[in-house]
């Protein structure tokens, strides 16, 4: 049986991925997340086979939720199944440790082929992606910015962009004020951004949170 978690913070899109997989014998939902946090707590209690997230996701956005699973739950194969294709996020998301993406305008074929491939511990892109990359390889690959961030960085830049106070951020990552202190100057510096404003403009930029 293939055991597969969805994350997506839009109910409508989490059940056209639950239809596709229940229509197909031998696939199971094991756990359905709104939001990365409930979505990493739900991977760490089921290890699903497969993690479909979307990118924009709350709380812990789907690139920086990627490299958690990739970290504690490495036999997750993840598919990042969203509506962003632009190059940084496409990269970004790869570059995480995702061995698929599928954009939501693709077919549901495209979707039930990428959950088969990384059901077999294949990988699997769509056709727009496999362009992308392909580019990229011929063209020596910008590096996403974001690569250079780490996992908490990426968190509390999130949590930032949210409009969290630092108080706020350290009781929610369970870590000292003066830790998060630490992180923001890192995550803003990283940002190129000198004021809040700015990050958040980056934040948006780089589908850490939703416009």
């Amino acid at each position: 049986m293939l055991r597969i978690l969805i994350a997506d913070d839009h109910e409508i899109v989490r059940k056209g991925v639950r239809d596709v997989i229940e229509a197909h014998p031998g696939w199971e939902v094991c756990g359905e997340a709104a939001d990365g946090q409930a979505a990493l707590e739900i991977a760490l209690r089921e290890k699903p086979d497969v993690a479909v997230l979307d990118v924009s996701l709350p709380l812990l956005n789907g690139v920086a939720l990627t490299r958690r699973l990739k970290q504690e739950c490495p036999a997750t194969n993840v598919l990042l199944f969203t509506m962003h294709d632009d190059d940084e996020t496409v990269s970004g998301g790869l570059a995480a440790g995702a061995r698929g993406y599928v954009l939501k305008t693709d077919s549901e074929r495209y979707l039930e082929a990428a959950i088969s491939a990384l059901g077999a511990n294949r990988p699997y892109f769509s056709s727009f992606v496999s362009e992308l990359l392909l580019d990229a390889a011929i063209n020596d690959r910008k590096r996403s910015r974001l690569e250079s961030f780490t996992i908490r960085e990426l968190e509390v830049a999130q949590l930032i962009a949210e409009g969290n106070s630092n108080k706020q951020i350290a009781r929610n990552l369970e870590i000292s004020i003066k830790t998060v202190e630490s992180h923001r100057s890192a995550a803003m510096r990283k940002a190129g951004a000198r004021t809040a404003a700015e990050f958040v403009r980056f934040a948006i930029k780089h589908n850490l949170i939703q416009p």
